[in-house]
């Protein structure tokens, strides 16, 4: 990512020694400009909560993200109101990023995927968090009223214009 985030949190491994929890709500700037990144058409709350907490070699982060967005609808682009709430639970180590050789394969495990590099003897639990949204979110979010929407625009449905639509068709006729 370049330039400054959006909604930045960060601790360091001073602040997580001793445990730290964490609440704190986005602003409703910092709302506006994730809701851009996101491709989202509003975003009224966004809300983080974790326990801060050093760990082997870094610092680990257990709480949740919490949010009311409003997403477009796939394929109507009318608005898709949801409420998230996903929890996480992240680890901030060194030596993370170790590169790996372009012919090498490696294995990574349900523990691995919630891996992230400590910036030198800092985190961002703000741009995590974010993240943790973006993919929190439906990737292909649907209206109630799309099917209807469609219809009366004269689009066909998956199952009306497929490959068996034809066939279904001719079930009924009888053999010429």
């Amino acid at each position: 990512m370049s330039g400054t985030p959006e909604f930045s949190l960060v601790f360091t491994l001073a602040d997580a020694a001793h445990g730290r929890a964490v609440s704190v709500e986005a602003d409703a700037d910092a709302r506006t400009q994730i809701a851009g990144r996101l491709g989202l058409a509003a975003l009224d709350r966004f809300i983080v909560t974790a326990e801060i907490r050093a760990i082997a070699g870094g610092i680990g982060a257990k709480g949740e993200v919490r949010a009311d967005v409003v997403q477009h609808c796939a394929a109507t682009d009318l608005p898709v109101p949801a409420t998230l709430a996903e929890p996480f639970d992240l680890r901030f180590l060194r030596d993370v990023d170790a590169p790996v050789g372009e012919d090498e394969e490696i294995e990574i495990s349900s523990d691995d995927l919630d891996l992230l590099p400590l910036e030198g003897d800092r985190i961002d639990l703000g741009e995590a968090a974010v993240q943790t949204l973006s993919l929190a979110l439906d990737p292909f979010p649907r209206h109630p009223d799309a099917n209807r929407i469609l219809a009366e625009k004269g689009v066909l449905t998956e199952e009306a214009a497929g490959p068996f639509a034809a066939l279904a068709k001719l079930r009924g006729k009888p053999d010429a």
